[in-house]
């Protein structure tokens, strides 16, 4: 799937914006040169992707048990406490980074500088937005 994936993507970037020399023709190391860009892209992205899916498995929620002792009562107290998963805020920031980072390789010419500058752009508009809903649950 992930190559199919990378293939496609390959694909749109060079069916978008095709660099031709002073006699019109795209040289195939030029083509063979933006292939390998966009693939790098692309399997960055999947790689974030994929380490974020698997820490997100491999967090359970964890439970607190305080255990706490009364004078005036013969018993212990217990109570339980539960973590609270990733906040909207956190979860925008990543989501804005992530889409971000593809929109600016794609659009810009220069794709490394596309991706960083649209991932920070994405992040900050996700945290924004993230903190807003947070702000609006509570």
């Amino acid at each position: 799937m992930k190559i199919i994936y990378v293939f496609a993507m390959s694909l749109v970037f060079l069916s978008c914006k095709q660099q031709t020399n002073s006699m019109g023709e795209t040289s195939a190391e030029e083509v063979s040169q933006q292939t390998v860009d966009s693939m790098k892209v692309v399997m960055e992205k999947q790689r974030v992707i994929d380490s974020m899916k698997i820490e997100m498995a491999n967090q359970k929620p964890e439970r607190e048990v305080i255990v706490t002792h009364s004078t005036t009562t013969s018993s212990p107290t217990q109570t339980t406490t539960q973590k609270k998963g990733w906040s909207s805020t956190a979860k925008g920031a990543v989501i804005g980074a992530g889409v971000g980072a593809a929109t600016g390789a794609i659009i810009s010419k220069k794709k490394g500088e596309g991706a960083i500058i649209g991932g920070l752009a994405g992040a900050g508009i996700g945290a924004g937005t993230g903190a807003i809903i947070d702000g609006s649950k509570k």
